[in-house]
């Protein structure tokens, strides 16, 4: 009898002074919950850094053995940490976060267990962001990460947390996009790109306006340099689908101020009647007139026809 057998992968952290969030993201890998998938070891590649990254890193090596260190003297971009941490990955399947996010409980699990489907060559998880969006730059960090959400569904554009097989050795070191480089090396070998949208993954957008140009610049410019020199065209930048995107997302903001506005008329109208009855007919409605519509609560079904709120009663027949 076949025994089953777990799909095993290398988990790679990025890191650039990241004390603030290091212990974190440690124990979100320690403690996920793995079912088919098994995390062989958590390789961590600190970029210059000046704070206490390296030390916490150091504290959970010596709770987990699983947990391995790698130190660059001084920060030479993420995809020379990329590459390091390909050097000594041993697994053929890959993770790899940045240090300034912290994975769900369930994400690795999500994420890998796609491999199990041989054509599968990459996954990507479900950017959520943690930014209260009570103030403009919060609000936009919600509204475009939504955004990608729904460009995810239909063309998957990876970042953040993403698994791979590992079918190359490095990156090029001129590459500042890493996830959409190999986003394009996975899928000139023929192998699908999978978006994961029960795969969640937090992050901090960013807090000022001048931050979130920063950011946004330096990803537009990231992906027109991979377009022209490797070929390679994300999704982001195809304009049309993004336009479609935020045209859906401009007409429900519409239509939640035109319901708006309508509730506020039919509730001001029904006040005035109120007032009406009360003050000028003198009416208590003690005994009231009865609004039909309300009397039979329908039970809600499933696509199948099933009571959902009492599963073992069939749906009423029309």
């Amino acid at each position: 009898m076949d025994t089953f057998q777990k799909i095993k992968c290398s988990v790679g952290i990025t890191a650039h002074n990241e004390e603030a969030n290091m212990a974190q993201i440690l124990e979100a890998m320690i403690n996920q919950r793995l079912f088919v998938v098994d995390i062989t070891e958590i390789i961590v590649v600190a970029s210059g850094c000046t704070d206490r990254t390296e030390d916490i890193v150091r504290e959970y090596m010596a709770v987990d053995d699983r947990i391995q260190l790698f130190v660059q003297e001084k920060r030479e971009g993420k995809t020379s940490a990329i590459n390091i941490f390909l050097a000594h990955a041993t697994e053929d399947v890959c993770v790899l976060e940045s240090g300034d996010t912290v994975p769900h409980e369930d994400a690795i699990e999500n994420m890998v267990r796609m491999f199990a489907d041989p054509a599968v060559g990459m996954t990507g998880a479900h950017k959520v962001p943690v930014n209260t969006p009570d103030h403009v730059v919060g609000f936009l960090s919600h509204l475009r990460l939504k955004l990608e959400h729904q460009l995810c569904l239909e063309i998957p554009r990876l970042g953040e947390l993403i698994a791979f097989r590992k079918v190359f050795d490095a990156i090029p070191p001129d590459v500042a996009m890493d996830e959409a480089f190999v986003e394009a090396l996975v899928i000139r070998r023929g192998l699908q790109v999978r978006y994961a949208p029960d795969a969640v993954v937090f992050n901090m957008g960013p807090e000022t306006v001048s931050d979130f140009i920063k950011q946004r610049r330096r990803n537009h410019a990231g992906h027109l340099y991979l377009k022209e020199k490797y070929g390679y065209k994300v999704s982001s930048l195809d304009s049309s689908k993004v336009v479609k995107l935020a045209l859906e997302e401009v007409w429900g903001a519409v239509r939640l101020v035109w319901t708006l506005f309508a509730l506020a008329v039919i509730e001001f109208y029904s006040r005035f009647l109120g007032w009406y009855d009360y003050r000028v007919q003198k009416k208590t409605h003690v005994v009231w007139d009865i609004a039909w519509t309300t009397k039979e609560v329908k039970r809600p079904v499933d696509a199948k026809g099933i009571n959902i709120t009492s599963p073992h009663l069939p749906a009423k027949k029309e």
